[in-house]
């Protein structure tokens, strides 16, 4: 760090000579000496207190190569204060009684020219950059992907900003399009802002007819919605440009620089046209560290991500229910690398085995259990019907009775949308589920029950994405059951942060009793929309490269989802998470009972008609196969 001080105390001491001279006249005079006696005592002057003043600023800590708008107000306070200094002894000092009482103000700028040039140079050259001055669009690299980019200004600049500092650039900015009208025909490090995003047209071809060809467009906006995403997308397909966009200021990494600058595919996620559920960390640290917690379904898409998320919270111990050998070591393997995971226990057991199951609770005695074993694929719970009801009905009985039991602080279970107005046999087993749950808690024990309710998860195993995705890889066509199907979506880590708030709401000292809550997933999308986002997200076109085929609705699906009964009132909102409870209709807690022992007697001895006619008394509002036909 001596250095630094060093040269600014050359610096100084020259600027003072040059200025001394230019002041005097002695400069500009052919064949005049300068009066060294004169001159020496300023220029030693100025070095001392620059050298005093720069330490006292901290002007030689700062590394060149990162030199900021910071650093050059630095350097101006340094000249300033050096200068503040200087002229008093001028004054005052006979050895600077000839100096020219101009000097100090010429010696100021000059000074903190010098000191900033070298400082300016090397953060030029750690950036990459050099002059242009004879051209007017930018040069690529041949080693990147030329790139459009589109968005808000303040998230443009740092992207660009990156990429001009990585000499190893995948991308290379050759043109930026928004929408503050006062940035058009302007320059951002060099890069020509061409308009708004209508001019995308207008932009291709002036860049075209410069031989420049953007490969993709990528999106610079934290607002974004899924309107806005789907024009872009529209756009870019007409110029065969791929589209992806720059991770969202709150989306953190632990590399920002890496993160200013990787532009990621668009997500599915961001398709969902709402903002993401938001965590009430404090509350879920107070309701989960130091507890101990059971997940059933633990190595499903659900159960999985729930126990990601609940290692983060420091609970005391960690119990993994499934009844998938391979499901079960999976995740156990994952977490295994995690740091700071609790300990842990791997159970291979089935909830609908109530003997193991209690076995279970008597040895671990856990204060927290969330549900998500399941049978939730429509058409096979539909086609085995008794499977469906032994696990999502008999096994949800099996777990509250144990929770109950074994005193568990709170149990949450997993239900979905086609619980409300079922038309298949999944959808109304969740809704008797819901019931028992809603009852047992009703029944003021120590123990609280809470069910969670939301629509088809993204990427969740058997939801319609990853279909999609495996179609697009093979060629297509994309099979769409009908043209007007619409679905509520919702993220993986979304649903779990919901079914986590509805966990620490539920133990809240007055959160009523016996609701269910539900996530606002905002307005429905429609699965053939869906389809061809996703086709031009892989590149290409809809019904061009690649063809959807309408394969009609299959056995116990709707057309339309409900997340609501007309009959379930709505009641106070989770907090900002952007769920709310309603309070569906509720049945005593002995008269479920007496039907579930009767439906577990039918589940014995296989027995489907019996099943369907006793969840059909269950679920009054269940519309199966035979009456939606009409017999």
């Amino acid at each position: 760090m001596l250095g630094p001080l060093i040269y600014d105390a050359v610096a100084s001491g020259f600027a003072f000579a040059l200025a001394f001279g230019v002041t005097s006249g002695r400069i500009w005079a052919l064949g005049a000496e300068l009066n060294l006696e004169l001159m020496l005592p300023g220029v030693f002057a100025y070095a001392v207190i620059v050298i005093a003043i720069a330490y006292w600023q901290d002007q030689h800590r700062a590394v060149w190569r990162y030199t900021s708008l910071s650093d050059a107000i630095r350097i101006v306070r340094v000249s300033f204060f050096t200068t503040l200094v200087f002229v008093p002894l001028m004054i005052w000092a006979p050895v600077f009684a000839d100096t020219p009482r101009l000097a100090p103000v010429l010696t100021l700028f000059l000074m903190a020219a010098l000191m900033a040039a070298p400082r300016v140079i090397a953060r030029a050259r750690a950036d990459g950059r050099t002059p242009r001055p004879f051209t007017t669009h930018p040069r690529v690299n041949p080693q990147s992907v030329p790139v459009m980019v589109i968005g808000q200004p303040q998230r443009i600049e740092p992207f660009i900003r990156e990429l001009h500092r990585d000499s190893h650039r995948a991308y290379t900015a050759v043109g930026i399009l928004t929408e503050g009208r006062e940035w058009h025909g302007r320059h951002i490090h060099g890069i020509a802002v061409l308009g708004g995003a209508e001019d995308l047209d207008g932009a291709m071809a002036y860049l075209n007819q410069r031989r420049i060809s953007p490969h993709r467009l990528i999106i610079a906006d934290d607002e974004i919605g899924e309107k806005d995403i789907g024009e872009y997308l529209d756009m870019a397909s007409r110029h065969g440009l791929t589209v992806g966009r720059l991770p969202r200021l709150m989306e953190f990494s632990d590399d920002t620089a890496v993160q200013a600058r990787e532009a990621r595919p668009i997500a599915l996620a961001d398709l969902l046209g709402r903002p993401q559920a938001v965590l009430d960390r404090v509350a879920l640290r107070k309701l989960l560290e130091g507890q101990r917690v059971l997940i059933t379904g633990a190595g499903g898409s659900i159960g999985s991500e729930l126990a990601r998320q609940v290692c983060g919270f420091q609970p005391s111990r960690l119990v993994l229910l499934e009844n998938s050998e391979f499901n079960l070591y999976t995740i156990g393997q994952e977490l295994d690398g995690a740091a700071g995971a609790p300990s842990r226990r791997d159970v291979l057991c089935d909830v609908r085995d109530e003997i193991s199951l209690q076995r279970v609770f008597a040895e671990e005695r856990p204060d927290i259990v969330f549900h998500a074993a399941a049978l939730k694929h429509v058409p096979l719970v539909e086609a085995n019907a008794v499977e469906g009801v032994h696990t999502n009905v008999l096994g949800t009985r099996n777990l509250a009775e144990a929770c109950a039991k074994y005193a568990v602080r709170a149990m949450v279970m997993i239900s979905t949308d086609k619980a409300v107005n079922p038309h298949n046999i999944m959808g109304a087993t969740k809704r008797w589920a819901e019931a028992y749950c809603q009852a047992m808690d009703l029944a003021e024990g120590d123990t609280r029950f809470t069910a969670v309710r939301f629509g088809n998860v993204l990427g969740s195993n058997g939801s319609v994405a990853p279909l999609f995705q495996r179609q697009l890889a093979a060629g297509g066509p994309i099979t769409v059951t009908h043209p007007d199907v619409t679905r509520f979506f919702m993220t993986i880590p979304e649903a779990v942060q919901l079914v986590l708030q509805a966990s620490a709401t539920g133990l809240a000292a007055r959160a009523p009793r016996g609701e269910v809550y539900v996530l606002d997933m905002g307005k429905p999308i429609k699965i053939l929309d869906l389809a061809r986002q996703m086709i031009r997200l892989s590149g290409k076109q809809p019904d061009v490269d690649i063809k959807i085929e309408f394969v009609g609705l299959r056995p116990g699906e709707k057309l339309h989802e409900e997340l609501v009964h007309e009959h379930e009132s709505h009641s106070m909102p989770l907090g900002d998470s952007g769920a709310f409870a309603v309070s569906p209709r509720t049945t005593d807690l002995a008269i479920l009972r007496r039907q579930v022992s009767e439906l577990a007697r039918a589940v014995a001895v296989h027995d489907e008609d019996k099943v369907l006619r006793l969840i059909r008394a269950a679920v009054p509002e269940f519309l199966f196969q035979g009456q939606a036909s009409g017999t």
